[in-house]
């Protein structure tokens, strides 16, 4: 008896163990069973983005809080105050964990002061999703979504040096000067290394010249993407620089800065018909510039794509599957190489305006009208 008592219970701690085995085994192999069922079809949904101050900003909002609705979602779509720090930003991110939002996309306005809350999100199970600025020095990034910005700033280098030929009224060397975004912005960098790939070429063959000397990005900064700032700096580069000398083009990194050095140009006194400012986002402002002969290039990202996009990848992670995604190589935040979703932007001229706003009314609309 005592001799059967005991292998029942030897088999009794296999049986165990091998449970215990199996359990293990599936928790390396995939996670647990609330990670494979995804979530509740009706669950809320936090979009925490930077402000107001860009019209690509304020439709994100429109269209993920539509969007979300439509999908099934409770969406709670908030923005930061434009004169705020990034502490409203943290709080906001932190009570939607609190209130029980499955995942979070956020449009950092500071992308490397979100470590505490994306930590506390981790902690919490809730999937974060970096939308169009990556977020760094965090392993608690899930996916990251935007268009392709290094190539932004190829196209915006291309741009720059297809509008000096066509522009300028003479050849090569050409004087230009460089502007880049906000050093808090991660895709600052990326939209300036893009261009610098096809630019510093034709500065070390001396087909472009930057006579300020100003080519590193700490010295083309433009802080919080503030028009002020840009027009500032290039008002300061033309009056210590140029003289009686003409500055034929600038790269810029966006519509709202391109239209401030357009300003500076102008108040200078220079023919803007003959000078070449790049730019991105298709702001209306800068289409009509753009048609008007004036601001020479801007960039198409459509956001109602970049927005479909993102929720087309809270629809996958819903229903317990990986979020889809392009590129697994690009994107590294100083942790960590996020997987990305990108998109291809579309750079957008006086001559190709009328095919690129094709799905965009209100700029067609405006295209059209200036033809």
């Amino acid at each position: 008896m005592k001799k059967i008592a005991l292998a029942a219970t030897a088999l009794a701690a296999v049986a165990a163990l091998a449970l215990s085995g199996c359990s293990n085994a599936r928790t390396d192999a995939g996670g647990d069973s609330s990670d494979a069922a995804g979530f509740a079809a009706d669950a809320t949904i936090g979009v925490a983005l930077p402000d107001k101050t860009s019209e690509n900003w304020v439709l994100a909002g429109d269209l993920f809080t539509e969007g979300l609705e439509e999908a099934g979602f409770k969406a709670d779509v908030q923005y930061a105050p434009a004169s705020n720090t990034v502490a409203e930003q943290q709080n906001q991110i932190s009570a939607m964990i609190t209130n029980g939002a499955k995942v979070i996309v956020i449009g950092a306005k500071d992308g490397k002061q979100l470590g505490a809350q994306l930590q506390q999100a981790a902690d919490a199970g809730v999937k974060i999703i970096a939308y169009d600025r990556l977020i760094e020095n965090t392993e608690n990034v899930d996916y990251y979504v935007a268009f392709d910005n290094f190539k932004v700033g190829q196209l915006q280098g291309e741009a720059l040096l297809a509008g000096l030929e066509e522009r300028s009224g003479h050849g090569a060397p050409w004087n230009v000067e460089l502007f880049s975004g906000s050093p808090d912005d991660a895709n600052s960098a990326v939209f300036f290394n893009g261009a610098m790939d096809v630019l510093q070429p034709k500065i070390d063959d001396g087909t472009l010249v930057v006579k300020s000397g100003q080519t590193e990005i700490a010295q083309t900064a433009t802080q919080g993407w503030e028009a002020e700032n840009a027009q500032s700096r290039m008002d300061a580069i033309i009056t210590s620089t140029y003289g009686t000398e003409t500055v034929d083009g600038v790269l810029s990194p966006n519509d709202t800065l391109a239209r401030a050095i357009l300003t500076s140009v102008k108040q200078a006194g220079k023919d803007v018909s003959t000078f070449t400012v790049t730019g991105q986002d298709s702001e209306v402002e800068s289409v009509k510039s753009i048609m008007a002969g004036e601001q020479y290039s801007t960039i198409n990202k459509d956001t109602t794509l970049l927005v479909e996009q993102t929720i087309k990848m809270i629809e996958q992670l819903q229903k317990g599957e990986e979020a889809e995604v392009n590129d697994t190589e690009q994107y590294d935040n100083g942790v960590k190489v996020v997987p990305a979703y990108l998109l291809d932007p579309v750079i957008v001229t006086k001559e190709n305006a009328a095919d690129a706003y094709q799905n965009v009314p209100n700029l067609l609309e405006i295209v059209e009208a200036a033809q």
